[in-house]
């Protein structure tokens, strides 16, 4: 007969459980940054309504995402930092729209695209986000509708939105400066000794993944399944297999309720100023969440990825969207799952990179 005890020990295992996922850490960031942030992706989009061309300057936001990159560092590394970032982004933008006649050549360029790079950003070591956003700037690019001759007005206004974005990295880092706030001391990203057999096998499992699940959404006909490989990409982040199943559960639940709240913005039909001021205070409260809770950041990245993704749509039907959306998160996320558990087989990929060595 077991004791009346027993449930209430088994509630604090069950509480350690599931209290990560609800827990807020203390890395928080500079206002400045948040604020330089939100204004870089959201400017190109206030100057797009302005203009009356607000789903053309929603490529300038998706450039605008550059300035997340920016790190404590010196004055030259930082812009350097900033021109490497740009590159990446406009090459992995153009690779984009120029396969978006052929869903399978698209389903290559992303398996490209996350290959190389994540391999880059294993290789100099570069902090979350590292590949992350250049595999989203690639699936939001293969959302848009296939038209060459718009090839170059889009890819210019992603390169605009990065340009933008470094001048304001600049006029903030300025300012640091002036104010005495600016931390030199973070060391410069750089290679130190790299294990490259094995960040080659990472990136390669990654690349695969990603494409895989783009495949896995084509095959099951989703119509314009940038979500998907998204998810999958978010998900293959984790930097352990425990923190792999929390973003799961973060991504699928997040995006659940992010769903609800993009169903209310949406039921309102926003004008262009509306989104465009949207765009701007869901990206400073994003960047306030996503080094503190991952779940909580989702719920509001949840709008913006649809804002900056479905802007050029001539209707929305936000009931389908949702259904649509959800069944690409869930379906991202279990193959990044089953990604995540792959990539962290250590010993596999230990003896796996023991033997191309021996190649060598």
């Amino acid at each position: 007969m077991s004791s009346p005890n027993m449930p209430s020990k088994n509630k604090p295992g069950i509480w350690q459980s599931i209290r990560p996922l609800f827990e807020f850490n203390n890395h928080t960031r500079p206002w400045g940054f948040l604020v330089t942030v939100a204004l870089a992706i959201g400017t190109p989009a206030l100057i797009g309504a302005w203009l009356g061309h607000f789903a053309v300057s929603i490529a300038g936001s998706l450039g605008g995402l550059t300035i997340v990159y920016l790190r404590q560092t010196s004055l030259s590394h930082r812009m350097v930092t900033m021109a490497v970032v740009t590159v990446g982004f406009c090459a992995s933008f153009t690779l984009s729209l120029l396969a978006g006649f052929n869903p399978w050549l698209m389903a290559l360029v992303l398996c490209f695209v996350s290959f190389w790079a994540t391999f880059i950003c294993r290789y100099y070591a570069v902090p979350p986000p590292g590949s992350f956003f250049f595999i989203v700037v690639a699936c939001i690019g293969s959302a848009l509708p296939f038209d060459f001759t718009l090839l170059n007005e889009r890819a210019g206004m992603l390169l605009f939105g990065c340009m933008g974005a470094s001048l304001l990295a600049l006029g903030y880092s300025l300012i640091q400066l002036m104010r005495g706030q600016s931390n030199t001391k973070i060391q410069s990203v750089e290679a130190t000794e790299p294990r490259v057999i094995a960040i080659f096998l990472e990136a390669a499992t990654i690349a695969i993944f990603v494409s895989l699940s783009y495949i896995f959404a084509l095959l099951l006909g989703f119509d314009k399944p940038y979500w998907v490989p998204i998810s999958c990409a978010a998900i293959l982040q984790g930097a352990s297999f425990r923190l792999v199943r929390q973003r799961n559960i973060h991504r699928i639940v997040g995006t659940a309720i992010g769903m609800g709240l993009t169903w209310m913005i949406f039921s309102l039909n926003p004008g262009p100023w509306s989104l465009a001021i949207l765009i701007i205070v869901l990206s400073f409260i994003i960047e306030i969440l996503i080094t503190r809770n991952y779940g909580f950041a989702v719920i509001f990245i949840t709008p913006l990825t649809i804002i900056l993704a479905e802007a050029d749509s001539a209707s929305l039907d936000i009931n389908w969207l949702f259904q649509l959306r959800m069944i690409d998160v869930v379906l991202g996320s279990v193959v990044g799952y089953i990604g995540g558990w792959v990539i962290h087989q250590q010993n596999f990929y230990d003896r796996l990179e023991q033997r191309l060595q021996k190649l060598r």
